[in-house]
């Protein structure tokens, strides 16, 4: 099996292909697979870094990365998904580790927020996110806000 090949983009250099690969992942992992009626589509996909893991042109992991103060005064990683085939394979964990390397690259010294859904709290947690809030609901799922204090590679 091939490897992973990441990359992180901004908007405007997303292609149309992949634009409407990472919205059908999104839609089918947020709405459809966690039966969550929201509108994905929120506007800050255009200041956002998208994460992109793909094999072969297939788009298999993907998260968002805001600059700070769009969602937090700090960065923040969102929209984490892998494939639904995929998980459990050590794929989530490496997305992430992208997206932090990539939150350090641009914002050496930044801390950076998360609202995780809070199921996944010790898979954040062995990444080393701290738990900062009590849980809340974010379009009816429950939720905790985290954080990571970026070291300098």
């Amino acid at each position: 099996m091939a490897a992973i090949n990441w990359s992180c983009r901004e908007f405007r250099e997303l292609t149309l292909h992949e634009l409407y690969s990472l919205l059908q992942l999104r839609t089918d992992v947020f709405v459809i697979e966690q039966n969550c009626v929201y509108q994905d589509m929120d506007d800050n996909d255009q200041v956002a870094m998208h994460v992109i893991g793909a094999r072969d042109g297939e788009l298999l992991c993907y998260a968002r990365i805001l600059p700070p103060s769009i969602k937090y005064k700090t960065p923040s990683i969102g929209r984490v998904i892998t494939h639904q085939t995929l998980r459990q394979n050590g794929y989530g964990k490496q997305l992430m580790g992208k997206a932090l390397d990539y939150c350090r690259q641009y914002w050496p010294t930044e801390p950076i927020t998360i609202s995780a859904q809070q199921r996944l709290q010790k898979f954040y947690s062995e990444l080393g996110f701290v738990t900062e809030s009590a849980p809340y609901l974010e379009d009816g799922i429950p939720h905790i806000q985290m954080r990571y204090e970026s070291l300098p590679s």
